[in-house]
C-alpha cells in the first residue's frame, strides 16, 4: 500500500528581501488611457474587468490620454501639485520632529500623497470620510490649518484633542474627517453606517470608507461589504494597495482573490483598480464612484495600486524586510513628479517654478510648525490640562469622578 502524500501549509513569501536585487517586469501595467470608462449605471457584471486591470491617465511623456482625462482645469492642476508637495513637506518636518524628541509617533505618506488629495477633490462639503492613519491630504487638500494637526502631534496646550489621541490621529468633523481609531478595519464598517443613516434621512451626503491592504483580512472589510451591497449604501470603499502591511507583504491579506478590488465581486460591488500615483486617474475615479452613490446606485470599491516608499511609521525600519532600492524600482514612479511633468507638458509650469513653490511650501509648514511649537512639544512647554480628562465623557459627571476631581485639586 502507497504512503498517503502529507500535507503542507501554503505561506505566501514576498519576491524580494533585503540583498535581492528588485524587478517589477513582471507585473503587468496597462498603458495609459487603455481603460474604458463605462457609464456610471453600468451593472457589476459588465466591469468585471477593470478589478483585475489598472486605470491610468498618465503616460511616461507627461501627457494625459484617454477615456478617463481632461476632468480637471489648469488651476485644478496645480492646485493638486501644491497639495501634494505640502503634505510632503509637512512629513518630514515631522519625522524630524519626531526624532527630535517633540512628539512620540507619526506616520507618514511618501509615494503616496496623489491618494487623499485628489481624492479629496472629487467629494463635497457635507461628504464624510472615515480614514485611516495615512490620510492626512484629505485635509490638507481643504487648506486645513498646519498649526492644528502640529498641535494635535504634539499633544500640546492647544491639541484640539486634548491629548487624547495618538500623534497624526484626527478628527474634524467641519473637514469631513471622523476620528481615525487606531483598531484596524473600524471605520470600514462605521463608513457604511453612516452612508445608511443618510440615505435614510433622505440626505444628499455620501461617505469613503478607507482601509489598507492588510487590513482587509479584518473581519471588519468583509461586515461593511455585505451591508453596503445589501442595503445599497452611497459609499466609496477605498482600499490603499501600498504593496505593505508593515513587514507583511500584500499577498498574505490578498489571498486568492488576484486584486484588492475582486473582493468585491463577491458582494455584486462594483470595483475597480486604479494607478494610485497617477493625480489624474485617482481624481477621475474618485469622481465617477462619487457619481454614482449620489445618483443612488450604490457603493463602489476601489484599489489604488501605490507603494508605501517609507517606513510604516517612526517604529519601523523597512530595510529589515524589503529591498532598500524597491522604492525606485517600482514602476509607477512618483506621484509628485509625474503631475509635475505634465504641468510642464502643458506649459503652464516649469522647473524654475517647482524650486520656487517647493521654497514657499517649505517656509509655510516650518512657520507653521515654530507656532505649534510656541504652544508645547511632548516633553515642554504647554500640555493640556489635567482637567481636561474628567471633560467630555459623561452629559452629567458621576460622585466618584467629582470626588477624584476635588481631590487633584482641579
Amino acid at each position: 500500500m502507497s504512503e498517503k502524500k502529507r500535507l503542507h501549509l501554503h505561506v505566501p513569501e514576498p519576491e524580494f528581501r533585503p540583498g535581492d536585487t528588485p524587478d517589477f517586469s513582471n507585473v503587468t501595467i496597462p498603458k495609459a488611457g487603455s481603460v474604458r470608462r463605462p457609464d456610471v449605471d453600468v451593472s457589476p457584471e459588465q466591469i468585471r474587468d477593470l478589478a483585475y486591470s489598472i486605470i491610468r491617465v498618465l503616460n511616461r511623456a507627461g501627457g494625459a490620454v484617454g477615456p478617463w482625462a481632461d476632468l480637471l482645469s489648469d488651476d485644478e492642476l496645480i492646485r493638486g501639485l501644491r497639495h501634494m508637495m505640502t503634505l510632503r513637506a509637512f512629513d518630514a518636518r515631522m519625522m524630524m520632529a519626531q526624532r527630535q524628541g517633540k512628539t512620540s509617533f507619526y506616520m507618514q505618506h511618501l509615494g503616496e500623497e496623489a491618494v487623499s488629495t485628489a481624492f479629496q477633490c472629487a467629494l463635497e462639503k457635507g461628504d464624510m470620510n472615515f480614514p485611516t492613519y495615512r490620510q492626512a491630504g484629505l485635509l490638507l487638500a481643504q487648506d486645513y490649518p498646519m498649526v492644528k494637526m502640529m498641535n494635535q502631534i504634539y499633544s500640546n496646550e492647544e491639541d484640539p484633542l486634548k491629548g487624547r489621541q495618538l500623534p497624526i490621529m484626527y478628527s474634524e468633523k467641519e473637514y469631513g474627517f471622523f476620528s481615525i481609531s487606531g483598531n484596524l478595519g473600524t471605520q470600514y464598517i462605521q463608513a457604511v453606517g453612516w452612508a445608511m443613516a443618510s440615505a435614510i434621512k433622505n440626505d444628499t451626503k455620501i461617505a469613503a470608507g478607507w482601509i489598507g491592504d492588510g487590513s482587509t483580512a479584518e473581519s471588519d472589510f468583509h461586515a461593511a461589504l455585505v451591508f453596503a451591497s445589501t442595503y445599497k449604501a452611497p459609499v466609496i470603499l477605498n482600499v490603499v494597495n501600498n504593496q505593505w502591511a508593515i513587514s507583511t507583504f500584500q499577498g498574505i491579506a490578498k489571498g486568492g482573490s488576484g486584486t484588492f478590488a475582486a473582493r468585491g465581486h463577491g458582494f455584486g460591488i462594483p470595483a475597480l483598480r486604479v494607478d494610485g500615483n497617477d493625480y489624474l486617474a485617482v481624481y477621475a475615479v474618485a469622481k465617477w464612484a462619487a457619481e454614482r452613490a449620489r445618483l443612488n446606485l450604490g457603493p463602489t470599491m476601489i484599489e489604488y495600486v501605490t507603494y508605501r516608499a517609507g517606513g510604516h511609521s517612526t517604529s519601523d525600519d523597512p530595510a529589515a524586510y524589503r529591498p532598500k532600492e524597491e522604492s525606485d524600482a517600482w514602476p509607477l514612479g512618483d506621484p509628485i513628479e509625474r503631475l509635475k511633468l505634465h504641468l510642464i507638458s502643458k506649459g503652464i509650469w516649469s522647473e524654475e517654478r517647482q524650486l520656487q513653490t517647493e521654497a514657499e511650501i517649505k517656509d509655510t509648514v516650518l512657520a507653521a510648525q515654530k507656532e505649534a511649537e510656541s504652544h508645547g512639544t511632548l516633553h515642554s512647554g504647554g500640555s493640556p490640562s489635567t482637567r481636561d480628562m474628567f471633560e467630555d465623557v459623561y452629559k452629567e459627571m458621576p460622585p466618584h469622578l467629582r470626588r477624584q476631581r476635588q481631590e487633584a485639586g482641579i
